[in-house]
């Protein structure tokens, strides 16, 4: 086929930096493109439902961390035939940058000199070919799916944490939550609710109360809790080709918090344990 003209090609350009969507729009309509540039995610949602694209040039961080990947995302779906490119200012992202390139065509690290910008535009466009849709998964099918892989790397990170893994009880004992909790944040995720259910903050007023019983230290709470965490992200790190970039920053922040106040409830219950059974030993000791 054909390749189109400079001048019958529509580019959307989305950055937040006033200088850099000044210049390299300049730049692009100095090469001849025809370019639409916006500033905010909300104003490259509206271009992409109201008109059609051959590229997108997006920012990785628009207003919000990973807010590109929404602009990404949304394009692909509705122009699946559009070239996507991310343009990032942080080099350190580049391995996850390579791992999600079976959703965007490049990707390129700021600052991005103009040529170089032009080479990689005509070489994308050149070389172009429909896109298959990529089979996609929410963060919490994923979770779901990998459950018996989630909890192995959490109990291998507790074992092998000088805390934890001194504790004499069972490994049973130290992951015999996981899937409940696993479960809960599935369903909290799928929900698309930020509001903890009563039954998984009761949940985990319980596991606090347990754990004082199992000889947890405040600590070790915490570092449970992170173990779990990075456990999830490895995981997740891992699914990265196939996530479902629409809602992929969102879902982390769901799980980020959920964990949190799951956290605050399950300390909250263990230091009541510990105070009352802190009082019970004084007023034991007073009336001898």
């Amino acid at each position: 086929m054909q390749p189109l003209a400079k001048e019958h090609i529509r580019v959307l350009f989305v950055d937040d930096e006033p200088a850099i969507l000044l210049t390299t729009t300049a730049i692009l309509r100095r090469d001849g493109y025809q370019v639409t540039a916006v500033s905010t995610v909300s104003q490259a949602l509206s271009e992409i439902a109201s008109s059609n694209f051959n590229l997108l040039i997006s920012d990785l961080n628009i207003g919000h961390p990973s807010d590109g990947f929404t602009v990404v995302s949304a394009m692909r779906r509705t122009q699946p035939d559009c070239v996507t490119l991310i343009v990032t200012g942080f080099p350190g992202f580049e391995t996850a940058l390579r791992a999600l390139q079976t959703q965007v065509d490049d990707y390129l690290i700021k600052p991005v000199p103009g040529p170089t910008l032009l080479a990689v535009i005509e070489q994308k466009l050149l070389l172009r070919e429909p896109r298959r849709e990529a089979n996609t998964k929410r963060v919490s099918v994923i979770i779901e799916e990998n459950m018996f892989e989630i909890i192995q790397l959490a109990l291998k990170g507790m074992l092998s944490d000088p805390g934890l893994g001194a504790l004499p009880i069972q490994d049973e004992q130290r992951i015999e939550d996981m899937p409940h909790i696993l479960a809960e944040l599935v369903a909290m995720l799928e929900s698309g609710s930020a509001e903890m259910l009563n039954s998984t903050l009761r949940g985990a007023e319980q596991r606090g109360r347990k754990r004082y019983q199992l000889g947890y230290t405040v600590p070790m709470l915490a570092t449970h809790v992170r173990i779990l965490e990075r456990a999830i992200y490895d995981v997740i790190h891992k699914n990265l080709p196939c996530v479902n970039l629409s809602f992929f920053m969102y879902e982390l922040k769901q799980l980020n918090e959920s964990l949190a106040v799951q956290l605050e409830y399950t300390l909250r219950a263990y230091m009541e344990v510990a105070t009352a059974a802190t009082s019970t030993k004084h007023g034991s000791g007073l009336e001898n």
